[in-house]
Formats: structure tokens, sequence, C-alpha cells
């Protein structure tokens, strides 16, 4: 028997079971909270998921459960780097095209311009509330003798809540600058936060963005939020707690050349070294070395410091499950610049340490100015020199160039040039709302830069970036946004990315880079098949050499670039000497 069914019944059952394709669209995730951590001073491969041996646990989850960049850079040095991560504009169009020294031109004021906006700035008309840990240093004032001296601190460049140092870089058992809110403190003079054990600056950096994400929830909980979180680790002083470094012991007997072989091969597991590359030769011969012990322990310490960071980042993960903000935060992760091979502190004799304080102890209310201080609070004075064991409060060493060079395996060069080891910074990027599972894991191949990340975070904010402040014209953002990426598709970039730092500098355009050191010569490389840039192609590809030059040239007269010897003869002609006698 057929059943007729007339077409009043038929369009009634549509109406109550319509098509798949009549189905409404899934809703969209709500405007994520934002996290944004930036490690100090750390190289390429020093992370767990980017081929490293030191334990970050943590880091390496939300790789897992989102995205890796491959090819995502900095600035090659600190502050510059703040400056266009906070902005979305290269820094010398934030006022900081060089450190925080003034050179008389609007590009290098050492001071976070005016005619910019920063992250939080940006995000606030949208709904956000803004929220900042760590290291700042954007300005020169950090020690203010009045409000007006306060103008670039964070809680006047648009943040609700702040805690951390004002300048690059000091002490982690007792760091200088130190500030809350607006008010200068000391790790002893503040009644606010009381660790259980030893002040340690990695720790309280961690437990105050943990602390703001729960106070948020109690707060404004109908927000989203932004938290900015600036780590001091892996920066020279080598500081860390002797159990903490006890976890490393014996991991870098083997030296440079071993420690790096390994990386080279765990990065080839991992998919983040092309075959075609060719790796940079070591730098240092173990065998040579005289002092093992004091080598060693600096990669332990510098270990440490990375592994506490990564303790830390734990935290505030927990803290953002435990507010039940978890899955809607986009959490990125990056670092301010290449492994460091400044030779701070590893200079000269070395000196024993102090039996008992021969300096009188500092008051509690004592502000350090400089970033390296003659003294520690308690009396004892401040070690530096070659065998000096870093660690505790009374040592000021860096790691050296030969650690550095392990850091930025397997890529040329450390902070300060803009060859990739200067450059080239890891990026994860986490959020279980927004990035499918079935981007997971993934390594996003596509090149990107500090700029990008005001347009991203401007972009998922629903944000709308101002044309003007008070009347005046704000430099328009200069990056893309990364949200494609998040849904594995291509990022929609029109322009090069440039480079310019004490006249090293580059463009990168696809697989083209154009790179010279300061008063050298522009070297080509193709980075698809030698990103290591161990082949200079210039002569082979002329035009395109001449082309990319071009672009730079028509970039730095447009971003207010003044040639470095031109900007500071007497730093430049010391560069170029210390270029000759083969520090560079």
């Amino acid at each position: 028997m057929r059943l007729h069914v007339s077409g009043f019944v038929l369009a009634a059952l549509a109406a109550l079971c319509p098509s798949a394709n009549s189905l409404p669209a899934a809703e969209p995730a709500p405007r994520p909270n934002i996290v944004l951590i930036m490690s100090d001073d750390m190289g390429w491969s020093d992370l767990g998921c980017y081929g490293g041996e030191i334990p970050t646990p943590n880091l390496d989850a939300l790789a897992t459960g989102g995205l890796r960049f491959t090819q995502f850079y900095n600035t090659a040095r600190c502050c510059p780097t703040r400056a266009a991560l906070l902005t979305g504009l290269y820094p010398h169009q934030a006022g900081i095209g060089h450190m925080m020294e003034d050179k008389g031109r609007d590009a290098y004021r050492g001071e976070l311009s005016r005619s910019c906006v920063t992250i939080a700035e940006a995000l606030k008309p949208a709904g956000y509330s803004a929220y900042a840990t760590g290291k700042w240093h954007v300005t020169k004032a950090t020690d203010p003798k009045s409000d007006a001296d306060r103008h670039n601190w964070p809680l006047q460049r648009g943040f609700d809540r702040f805690y951390g140092t004002i300048h690059g870089a000091g002490s982690f058992w007792d760091p200088s600058s130190l500030v809350r809110d607006n008010r200068l403190i000391t790790a002893f003079n503040d009644t606010d936060y009381k660790p259980a054990g030893a002040y340690y600056y990695t720790d309280a950096i961690s437990d105050h963005a943990a602390r703001f994400i729960a106070d948020h929830k109690q707060r404004a909980a109908d927000r989203p939020f932004f938290l900015y979180v600036a780590y001091t680790a892996a920066h020279w002083p080598m500081h860390a707690r002797d159990t903490d470094i006890a976890k490393h012991r014996g991991r870098y007997e083997a030296g440079y050349d071993a420690t790096r072989l390994a990386r080279l091969a765990k990065q080839r597991q991992l998919g983040l070294l092309d075959p075609r590359w060719t790796p940079t030769p070591t730098v240092g011969d173990w065998s040579t070395v005289k002092n093992r012990e004091f080598e060693t322990r600096c990669m332990e310490v510098y270990a440490a410091m990375v592994a506490s960071m990564d303790e830390g980042i734990g935290r505030i993960v927990a803290a953002l499950k435990k507010q039940g903000q978890f899955e809607n935060t986009l959490v990125l992760y990056l670092q301010d610049n290449g492994g460091c091979a400044e030779l701070m502190g590893r200079a000269g004799e070395f000196k024993p340490r102090a039996d008992k304080p021969t300096l009188e102890p500092l008051s509690p209310d004592f502000l350090q100015h400089g970033s390296t201080p003659r003294q520690t609070r308690d009396g004892f004075p401040v070690r530096q020199g070659y065998g000096v064991m870093p660690g505790p409060a009374d040592t000021y060493i860096g790691y050296g160039r030969e650690w550095a060079n392990v850091s930025n395996t397997p890529f040329r060069e450390y902070k300060h040039w803009v060859h990739e080891g200067g450059i080239s910074t890891p990026l994860i990027a986490h959020w279980p709302r927004g990035i499918a599972a079935a981007q997971h894991e993934k390594l996003t191949h596509t090149p990107a830069h500090l700029i990008d990340l005001m347009a991203t975070c401007v972009d998922l904010a629903g944000a709308k970036y101002p044309a003007e402040r008070d009347g005046k014209p704000i430099k328009p953002m200069e990056g893309v946004s990364l949200a494609a990426a998040f849904r594995g598709e291509p990022v929609a970039r029109k322009n090069p990315i440039f480079w310019e730092h004490e006249g090293n500098r580059a463009v990168r355009d696809g697989r083209w880079k154009l790179v010279s050191k300061f008063r050298g010569e522009w070297e080509l490389y193709d980075m698809d098949t030698d990103r290591t840039e161990t082949r200079d192609v210039a002569a082979a590809n002329g035009a395109k050499a001449r082309e990319l030059a071009a672009a730079y040239d028509a970039w730095a007269a447009r971003a207010g670039v003044v040639p470095w010897g031109e900007l500071n003869p007497p730093a430049a002609a010391k560069k170029a000497k210390a270029a000759k006698q083969g520090l560079e």
C-alpha cells in the first residue's frame, strides 16, 4: 500500500526536521582570554618541544594540544622586541629603535612613543581587562620623581594591574626597580607577597599571574582579559636554587658538541630540521676547556632557570583551569631574542666567596638603580670572574658564547644579530575552543613576526584598532592576524618582514632572506633549502638581492631607521674593532 502525503504535511515535516544544509552554523567560540608569555635570552632549541633536553613538560603539553610555529621571529634584542610586541609596530616606529638611551631622533628616544597604542590600550575599549607581570623595559623612568615620570609605566599604558620590574635585568633574589602597580617596592618590604621559601623572581612573576587570573574571576567575571607575562629567565645573571640546580647535575658533562648533536637528532625526529639544511658548526672545543666544572655549572644553572619558569607556567595553566577559563584562553609563548653570547661576568680572575659580610647590609627600603649591584642586601660583595660558580645571590655570571651556540641550534649567530640565531623564537599557540583538534601537534611553517601579535589580538577580541588618540594620529598596525593559521589556513601576508639593530639588517620575503652584519655586504639565502644560512646565493640571484635591498631601503626610510655608524659613531667603531678581533 502506498502512502500518500500531502504537500502541506511534507512542508510541516520539513519545518520540524530541516535538512543538514539548512541547520544553523555552529556558534563560534566567544572572544577568548589571551595570555601572552615571553621568556628572556633563550635560544630556538632550548624547549623540549623544539629539540632541547631541558625538562619543559608544561610548555611541551601546550605544544601537544596546540600549534608550533617554526618560523616565528623577534627583533634580536630585549627592549626593541618588547616595543614591537606591545604595539604591533617595528621598534623604530614605537620609539625604541635601539635601547633605553635617547639618541635625539624620534625613532631612538628610548621611550615607548605616544603615537602608538599597546595591546592593552587597543583591547580595553572592547571590554577587556588587562594585567601584566614581569619585565617591562620600554621606558627609562625607573626612579620616578613625579607621576609624570610614570607616563610609560604599565598602568599608564592600558594595564589594570602590574607586578614586575621596570628596567631590563637584575638579581633574581632581589630584583631592582620592582613595582606593584604604580609603587616602587622591594622583595623585602612587600607586605602583599610572602613566598613560602626564599624570594625568587621567576616564582613571583608566575604567582602574580595566577593571582591576577583568580582576582579577575572575582572582580570582572563577565569580561575577557589580556595577561602579559614577561619572564626574565633565562637572562643573566645565572641565578637558581641549589635544589633546582641539583636536578640537572651531570647533564652537560659531555660538553658543547655532544649536547648540540643530541639536539640536532631530536629536531630531526620532531620534523623541525629540514634534511636540506646544513647545521652550522659547534662553537667551542670541549677538549680544550680548562675549567669544565665551571662551564658545566653555567649550563646547569641555565637549565634550572628554564625549568623553574616552566613550572611557573604550569601554575598559570592550573589557575586558568581552576577558574574555568582554560578552554577559551589563547595561550601564546615566545622568546625575546636568541641565545646570548655576551661575556657578562666571565672575564677576570676567580674570586672566592666571602665567609661573612664585608660590606654594610642594605636597608630593606634601599632601591638598587643599576642592573649589576655592588653587593647583596645582606652585605656580601657580588662576585664576577671566570670560575665563579653561578647560582647564588652574590654572583653575576652569564653562560657564555659556547652555550649560546648550543641554545641556538642549528642556526648562526646570537642575540644582537639578525641572522637566524639572533631572531628565531618558538611560538606555541594553545586554545582548546579556537584551535581544532585536527591542528594539534602540527608544525606551522608560515613566516611570522612579533608585529603580528597585535593584529591577532585585535582580530580575536573583536576590537577596533584606533586611528587617533587625543586628537593625534596613531601609527597603523604593521602586522597581520595569525588567526587563519589556527584554522589551518594560509596567513595573508602582503609585505616582507624587516629587521635593523645596531646596523645589522635583514628582510624576509617568502622563501628569500637578505641579511647583513653591520658594515658587511648583503647576503642572500633561500630559507626553504638553507635556513641555517650556510650558502650565500646573492651572486647567482643578483636581481632578487637588488629587489630586496630596495625594499629594505624604502622600509628603513619609512620607519625612521638611521645608519648605525651615523647614529652612534663611538659604539659603532667599537663594534667594528670587536668584529675584527673575532668577538662577533
